[in-house]
């Protein structure tokens, strides 16, 4: 890529960065778009090409893509110091956020209007899954020509299925789907794909069960923040015990109306297993693949968007991972357990497919109908 065109003060990148952090609602897109209007349009740090560059190559790395271009736009401009500074204050307010939420939602004997709002919104998360894979099939199905179209098709039906039956292993079919395209596109570097299959063990146990699910949150999340949710909620709820059903929806609701990256959902789950401290560390092992990929990586990324076995995994993993996005919904779904709620997840539904209304409004809505129906003594979720 070519040279920066300027080398701005840490201090702008700080005050920018935490800007970006603070208003960065609505996911990937609008964060997309807000380090584009900073970087490119209003202070011209970077081309349009440098920018577009940039997207491409986070998109292939496995992990927040989101998180990973503000770390990466950071980092062309004032190297290391820059990425590690302007990751973090991309990333903090959200997180400050959502722990004190965390602490609202997951009190002992919270109020009963804030049971309400998390089972009003959390019955919504649902939807908000197939609208996010709905929204990134299109451009991955204009991608597909020709004969790989039907494998394609068996890869997003095979990380469907995955996500419904498999929980944690679904990574495994993540990386399987990608080692087979590799393969079937004759690389020889197809070998190396199964190096990745130990990321889905999940034998440890105790603080290093909260380190190991955290990882696998911030190393995994291949096409969008939604893959990592049947990998939170097979681990947090079925797996360790850590939260219910009922505050796991609470906790994806919590992370699409904050602001920042999907991925602070992980500190939401930390907080239910350990407290503050375990809200944070998750958060730090989560986002820490994100800082190694950039710092360690970034200047063979314009390489990367060339390397043929990459591009051929990820012709294989990606659209598994929006089967997953989309599969995603059925356990979600399954952790409703109040008729209203039902009723909730449909109006959500016609909200956003076809209304097209934005997650953070349709999401509030759902909190709010779950307020009025705590606080006129409806049934709430145990």
């Amino acid at each position: 890529m070519p040279g920066v065109r300027a080398r701005p003060p840490l201090s702008s990148i700080a005050r920018e960065w935490l800007r970006i952090g603070c208003i960065g609602f609505g996911g990937p897109p609008t964060h997309i778009a807000l380090l584009r209007e900073l970087c490119v349009d209003r202070r011209q740090w970077l081309s349009s090409e440098e920018f577009e560059d940039a997207i491409a190559a986070t998109n292939l790395l496995p992990g927040p893509a989101s998180t990973q271009l503000a770390i990466f736009c950071a980092w062309r401009l004032r190297g290391p110091a820059g990425a590690l500074l302007g990751g973090a204050c991309f990333i903090v307010p959200g997180l400050i956020v959502i722990l004190a939420l965390a602490a609202l939602f997951l009190a002992g004997s919270p109020p009963r209007w804030v049971r309400g709002a998390g089972a009003g919104a959390g019955a919504a998360v649902a939807a908000v899954a197939v609208n996010a894979g709905l929204g990134l099939l299109p451009r991955s199905w204009r991608r597909a020509v020709g004969a790989y179209r039907v494998r394609w098709i068996a890869y997003v039906v095979l990380g469907g299925a995955a996500t419904a039956t498999l929980g944690p292993w679904l990574v495994l079919v993540l990386v399987g789907c990608g080692a087979v395209e590799v393969v079937w596109q004759r690389s020889a570097a197809a070998s190396a794909m199964p190096a990745l299959l130990p990321l889905a063990a999940t034998g440890v146990g105790g603080l290093g069960a909260l380190v190991w699910v955290a990882f696998k949150v911030g190393a995994l999340s291949y096409g969008g923040g939604f893959v990592i949710i049947p990998l939170m909620q097979a681990d947090a709820v079925n797996h360790y015990h850590w939260m219910t059903d009922a505050q796991f929806l609470n906790a994806v609701a919590l992370g699409q109306v904050t602001p920042g990256p999907v991925t602070h959902t992980v500190a939401v789950v930390g907080y239910a297993a350990r407290g503050l401290g375990g809200g944070l560390l998750a958060a730090g092992v989560a986002f820490a693949p994100s800082f190694a990929v950039v710092l360690l990586g970034a200047g063979s990324f314009s390489r990367l968007r060339g390397n043929a076995t990459v591009r051929a995994f990820l012709d294989g993993a990606g659209p598994a991972a929006l089967g997953a996005i989309l599969g995603s919904a059925i356990p979600l779904a399954g952790g409703i357990s109040e008729p209203w709620q039902a009723l909730t997840l449909g109006s959500a539904a016609v909200a956003l497919l076809v209304l097209r209304m934005g997650v953070v409004g349709t999401l509030l809505a759902a909190g709010a109908v779950g307020v009025v129906v705590a606080l006129s003594g409806g049934p709430l979720p145990a």
